[in-house]
Formats: C-alpha cells, sequence, structure tokens
C-alpha cells in the first residue's frame, strides 16, 4: 500500500475507475428493472406475484454473494475475480434480454445478482487497498455516485429505454459498460497471488450457513407483505430457517479463527456505529426510491418515464456537491457533516409527510433537491470515519462486505416495512374516512348531487348516474387513504434517520489534515 504522501499512479486511478463504473452497474440493475416490470410481466404473460421475482431473484443472490467477495478475491486474487464475474455480469444480461419464459428470466437475473454483487464491494475494497490515505476521501467521493446517484437515475434510464427500445434493452446497456471495466481491471490492476490453497481450509460451514441464512431472510422480506407475513406456512418455514442458519452464522464466525467475515470488527466503535448509520442509510436510499414512485404512478399515473423524470431530482444535484465533500472533510469534523446530512435527508422525507393528491412533479422537486444535498454529506464521511484504522488486506475485505450488506439489509427491511405499513395505514385511513362520511350529512348530499347531474349530462340514466356518483365518492375517500398512508410512510423514513443521528456524538474523532486521517 503507498504511504500517505506518495502519488497515486494514473494505472491506479484507471482500476479504480473501472471497479467504480462496475458498481455503478450493478446498482443501477437494481433499479433499472422497476420501470419496466409491467412491460416485462407482459411479454412473459406472468402474475403481479410471479413478476416480483425479477427483482426479489437478483437481490437474493446478492445480498448472499457480497459477504463472499472479500474470500473470494483473496483466493483467485482481485483481477481475475474482478475480470470473471465482469464477463459473466455481461452474459447474463444479455440472456435477461433474451428471456422468452419466467422460470429462464428469474434463473438469469439470479445469476446477474450473483456475479453483480461482487461489483458493489470490490469497488470499496479497491479504494482501501489501492489509495493512500491522503486520496480515500476522493475514492469514496466517487463511490458514493454509485451508491446515492445510480438509483435516483435508474428509473429514468430505465423508463426512456423501455418507451423507445422495449424493456430487453435495459438489459443490453450493461456490454458496453461492462467492456469498459473489463479492460481497464485487466490494464490497470496489479495481480495479486493467487491462494487456492485457501480454499482447503476455507470456512465451508460459514459460506453455507450464511448464504442459507441470508436467503431465506431477503425472501421473507420481499415475499412477506405480498403473502400477509406469518399467515402464511411458507414465510414461516422461510423465517425459522433464516433465524437457524443465520444465528450458526453467528456462533461459527466468532468461534472460528479464521472466519469467512470478521465480525469482530463490528466491535470497534467507529465501524460499529458506522454501521447504525449505514443501515439506516440504506433504509432512506431504498425505501425513498422504493414509495415514491409506487405514489407516483397510484395516484398521479405517472408512466416510466414521468416517474424517471421526478425522481432524477434527488440524484442531479450530487454531480455538483460531490466533488466539494472531500474538501470540507480537510477542513470541518466528519461527524458534523454526517450529522448534516442526515438532518437534511431526514427532513426532506419530513416534508413529503404533508402531500395531497394534488402534489406532483414541481411539488417533489424541493424536497428532492434537500435529499439530493443530504445524501454526499453522509456516504462520503461515514465511509471514512467507519473504516479508519482498517488495515489493508483481510481487514478491508470483511470491512466492505460488511458495510455494504449492510446498507442492503437496511433497504430490504425498509422496503418490507413500508410494503406493510402502506397496506395497514391505507386500511386504517380508509375505515376512519368511512366513519366521517355519512349520506345524511348536507355536504356529502350536496356532493353526490353535483356528481348524478355530471354523469347525467353525459348521457347516464338517473339510476346509473346514482351509482356512478356513489363510486365515485368512495374512490376518491380510498384515494385519499392512499395518500396518508404515503404521507406516514415518509414520515417513517424521516424518524429512522433523524433517530440514526443519535449515535453520531459517540464516534470516535477522525481529523482529516492534508486529507489523509490522523486517528
Amino acid at each position: 500500500m503507498p504511504n500517505a504522501n506518495e502519488n497515486v499512479p494514473t494505472r491506479t486511478w484507471i482500476a479504480l475507475i473501472g471497479v467504480l463504473l462496475g458498481a455503478f452497474m450493478a446498482v443501477l440493475d437494481i433499479q433499472i428493472t422497476n420501470a419496466s416490470l409491467k412491460d416485462i410481466q407482459g411479454t412473459l404473460s406472468a402474475s403481479a406475484d410471479e413478476i416480483s421475482w425479477v427483482s426479489t431473484a437478483y437481490l437474493v443472490a446478492e445480498i448472499i454473494v457480497i459477504p463472499l467477495t472479500g474470500w473470494l478475491s483473496r483466493v483467485f486474487s482481485p483481477r481475475y475475480y474482478l475480470v470473471v464475474n465482469s464477463a459473466l455480469f455481461i452474459c447474463f444480461s444479455i440472456f435477461s434480454g433474451l428471456a422468452k419464459t419466467l422460470t429462464t428470466m428469474i434463473v438469469w437475473r439470479a445469476m446477474q445478482g450473483f456475479t453483480g454483487g461482487v461489483l458493489i464491494p470490490m469497488a470499496f475494497s479497491v479504494i482501501l487497498n489501492k489509495l493512500p490515505k491522503s486520496k480515500q476521501p476522493v475514492g469514496l467521493a466517487l463511490f458514493g455516485l454509485t451508491a446515492t446517484f445510480a438509483p435516483s437515475i435508474g428509473p429514468l434510464i430505465g423508463g426512456w429505454l423501455t418507451d423507445n427500445y422495449g424493456w430487453p434493452s435495459i438489459f443490453y446497456i450493461n456490454i458496453l459498460p461492462g467492456i469498459l471495466l473489463i479492460t481497464a481491471i485487466w490494464f490497470a490492476l496489479d495481480q495479486d497471488p493467487l491462494h487456492l490453497n485457501e480454499l482447503r481450509g476455507g470456512d465451508w460451514w460459514g459460506v453455507v450457513t450464511m448464504a442459507i441464512g441470508l436467503g431465506a431472510l431477503q425472501i421473507v422480506l420481499e415475499e412477506g407483505n405480498r403473502k400477509d407475513w406469518f399467515s402464511s406456512p411458507v414465510i414461516v418455514k422461510l423465517a425459522v430457517v433464516a433465524a437457524v442458519f443465520l444465528t450458526s452464522f453467528l456462533v461459527i464466525e466468532f468461534l472460528r479463527e479464521e472466519p469467512l467475515v470478521n465480525l469482530r470488527l463490528l466491535g470497534r466503535r467507529n465501524f460499529g456505529l458506522g454501521s447504525v448509520v449505514n443501515t439506516a442509510l440504506g433504509m432512506g436510499l431504498y425505501g425513498c426510491t422504493y414509495i415514491l414512485p409506487v405514489y407516483l404512478g397510484q395516484i398521479q399515473g405517472y408512466d416510466a418515464f414521468d416517474i424517471g423524470k421526478t425522481v432524477m431530482w434527488m440524484g442531479l444535484p450530487q454531480l455538483f456537491i460531490i466533488p466539494l465533500v472531500p474538501r470540507l472533510m480537510q477542513r470541518i469534523d466528519s461527524r458534523l457533516l454526517i450529522a448534516f446530512g442526515i438532518g437534511m435527508f431526514g427532513f426532506s422525507c419530513l416534508m413529503m409527510t404533508h402531500m395531497s393528491a394534488l402534489t406532483a412533479y414541481d411539488q417533489f422537486r424541493l424536497p428532492q433537491v434537500v435529499r439530493a444535498i443530504g445524501q454526499p454529506f453522509i456516504i462520503i464521511p461515514l465511509s471514512a470515519v467507519a473504516t479508519a484504522g482498517i488495515a489493508a488486506g483481510k481487514e478491508s475485505g470483511s470491512a466492505s462486505a460488511l458495510f455494504n450488506m449492510m446498507r442492503n439489509i437496511g433497504g430490504s427491511v425498509a422496503i418490507a416495512a413500508l410494503a406493510t405499513t402502506m397496506t395497514n395505514r391505507e386500511h386504517f385511513h380508509s375505515a376512519r374516512i368511512g366513519e366521517s362520511i355519512s349520506m345524511f350529512d348536507f355536504r356529502t348530499q350536496e356532493r353526490i348531487s353535483n356528481a348524478v347531474n355530471h354523469f347525467a349530462s353525459r348521457g347516464a340514466d338517473a339510476w346509473t348516474a346514482s351509482w356512478q356518483s356513489i363510486y365515485s365518492l368512495a374512490g376518491i375517500g380510498r384515494r385519499e387513504s392512499f395518500v396518508m398512508a404515503f404521507n406516514d410512510c415518509f414520515y417513517l423514513i424521516g424518524l429512522a434517520l433523524l433517530l440514526s443521528g443519535l449515535v453520531i456524538p459517540f464516534f470516535r474523532r477522525t481529523k482529516t489534515t492534508s486529507g489523509a486521517p490522523i486517528h
């Protein structure tokens, strides 16, 4: 590893840009399909529950492979490991675009997740292992683009491609960046020695228990709300499997001298507390990216491209803010920057807790910009503070796996919680609205009378116009109950973010002078 005052060779920057491009592609592929699920569903003749597995398969595979990445990259060397997985990622992307049945689509998406999931922690690991401390804030700033900017523009790119070139194009766009990624890694990343002997003494029980436990947990979180949680025997069984195997995994990792993932890192103050904030960040990132498009599609009737144009406001301003953060880290305590970012992100969510059925593109612009300002001030300083003192090599591999896994788990928990909250709170608000509407109330009678006249003017007979007016009133009540449920969801996200900020004062101070963290 170069020392802090050493200039970084151009080849290292090329390698870094290559792995960051890979991480960007992997994160983008999580979100880009969401805008096209209805089109894919129609082509593959799938039900609403079945088509959800196009996204679930990718996420399950990704969450399993992330903890394995540190170990497998040591065994096969980062260069070979990245090149092979990048090539496979391109192949599985093409196969996904060519899929003709739901089963083959799910298989190729899972393979995409297994290979794409490698690219995210490897980018983080390359920053920690190849850049000196003086340059790591710059690397982390670039990494922040992959974690926060890609989810913001994913729906826009996916919607535009689907509308103009069909849904297979959302998979084919990985080809050119993938080739650039492979070229950059092969040319610029130095070849480390292989350690194939580690396969014989590998933590195989840890691998098995982790893969089964995390896979079962991810399915529970993704499918729980659709299957009414523990009313479903399948969800109950998977929850038990997740609890048993994840508990076994924890025991194995803490008892083993050479664990698959060094969980003891969570005992270090900054890394453990940083993981708490990072989990909340994942809840905010993926929770908002999930709930906002649902609102825009369901209440405003936006298509995929219009949703993308709205969501992009949480991404574009970051392009101008992210380059400033490393400079600010040299002058301002990173803990203050994290607190500022958490406050802005949380406040942006609270700004969206007073929506009405008229809230649309124009009204979302300011909250989205506020969120875009806050996000870079969280992820870049947080990554630097959490990894301060992490040694290059095995420690950095485990730190990268844990840090990225915690953010993904936070996102999965948030989506599951928000989906359940949406269902329950909509029922609650619907019942309250129903209680407040009385057919004996003058205002209700007046509204129905106006609606009857409206439908009668369009040619409906008296009986039909009367029923249409009642259905119309019921529809308005249902719409308002959903809007209030969306408000509740944004309130929960904002609350989770702000509560995570309570741990910030307990971070050990890390000072950045001339760009180099001193700890």
